[in-house]
């Protein structure tokens, strides 16, 4: 008897949710990744992509990656450890510490091994972290492997921080780990009152700017979350993704020299990961470039992001507290929330079902996310349409 097949056999939801015609996931996209995709030789408009600058497609990023693949090849075959560290990596950690006013910046082969890579080994046995509740999978991931003590607060709840704060020894490393933005619901961290505990208790602090970066900052730098709160400098630990606004695969961790020289040492994931390829560094160096020269790309975001949340808000739906280009479409039952995104597909609108374990059973949602590219046209018909089968579902009344 195959006892893992066994095992295995007993996972039966998505052949469930495939019979019933709804399934929603791994639908293959045969086109460039755009505000209009084809899908099954269908042509229908994204609502689901990271690439909030859409810079997948620009010129300048195309040309990098291409002539850094003919420069240096397709691949790295070793990790950054050993034989795998290009003049075109060290070059783009220079760019993206100073982008985020840190001493130095460590580049990763993926977003997810950097919080995996970093959070786990930064602090040791004696220690702590402390993180949010909703905190993207990859923190959760890296405190679940690390030693330290581990202490979860609730959803940007001050009180609950500090009274997790309180809990641990005041002679030891504290580290407190948050998302910027929130990725399903669009809301940011408290970042202002997080500092301030963190002064209060000597506590150190990790910003995953992944979906801060290219998004927010002031006067439209893109620098993120903690810049738009005025604390960049005020944050020990700033991480980010190349998958988002920064049109390529990868991420990074920034911060002073001291700690950056210890995980560039001791990060299993980076030191036992193939380095990123020259491809995906050249494309996410020019994608920083753009960012940083076009801040009224990042105005479009915005202006594109507030005209929408009216549209919806005029309409009755449940955005919650979002305050970035991700538009939660709260629907709170999850099949409801497989059949609204497979009758939107056939409108020719893609969206995201958020379903547990991303968020609770009783928060399920349609993501809604933005691209600078988008037309205010695309918009209104997706509103529309959205709003006709919400009504249709009774979700919306």
């Amino acid at each position: 008897m195959n006892l893992l097949r066994e095992k295995m056999m007993k996972y039966d939801a998505p052949q469930k949710y495939k019979a019933e015609g709804i399934y929603p996931y791994f639908r293959v996209i045969e086109s460039d990744q755009d505000t209009e995709v084809i899908i099954n030789g269908k042509k229908v408009l994204m609502f689901g992509s990271n690439a909030y600058l859409g810079l997948t497609n620009h010129p300048k990023v195309k040309e990098a990656a291409i002539e850094a693949t003919k420069k240096y090849g397709t691949g790295m075959a070793g990790s950054r450890f050993l034989n795998g560290t290009l003049d075109i990596h060290v070059e783009l950690e220079k760019k993206l510490a100073d982008f985020v006013h840190k001493e130095d910046a460590l580049v990763f082969s993926t977003g997810f091994t950097v919080n995996e890579g970093v959070i786990s080994c930064i602090t040791g046995r004696d220690d702590y972290i402390l993180w949010d509740e909703r905190d993207h999978a990859s923190i959760i991931e890296g405190e679940r492997v690390s030693f330290s003590t581990k202490y979860k607060f609730r959803h940007n709840d001050m009180i609950s921080l500090e009274k997790q704060l309180k809990r641990c020894d005041p002679t030891k490393v504290k580290l407190i780990v948050v998302d910027g933005v929130f990725s399903m619901e669009g809301d940011l961290a408290n970042i202002p009152e997080i500092v301030r505990l963190a002064k209060k208790y000597n506590a150190n602090i990790m910003v995953d700017e992944a979906h801060g970066i290219g998004v927010l900052g002031a006067n439209y730098s893109g620098k993120g979350v903690c810049d738009h709160f005025g604390l960049l400098d005020e944050v020990d630990l700033i991480m980010g993704t190349f998958s988002k606004s920064l049109a390529s695969i990868g991420g990074f961790v920034a911060g002073e020299y001291p700690v950056i020289n210890y995980l560039r040492h001791n990060a299993r994931p980076y030191i036992f990961s193939a380095s990123i390829t020259p491809a995906a560094t050249a494309a996410a160096s020019a994608a920083l470039d753009i960012l940083k020269s076009e801040p009224d790309r990042i105005k479009r975001l915005w202006d594109l992001t507030h005209y929408t949340l009216d549209q919806f808000k005029e309409r009755g739906f449940e955005v919650g507290p979002t305050a970035s280009p991700i538009i939660p479409l709260y629907i709170r039952d999850d099949k409801k929330t497989f059949t609204i995104t497979k009758m939107l597909f056939e409108e020719g609108i893609f969206v995201n079902p958020v379903v547990p374990p991303a968020v609770s059973s009783n928060d399920t949602l349609i993501r809604f996310s933005l691209m600078a590219t988008h037309t205010f046209e695309q918009i209104d018909y997706a509103v529309e349409r959205i709003e006709k089968i919400f009504k249709e579902m009774e979700v919306l009344k």
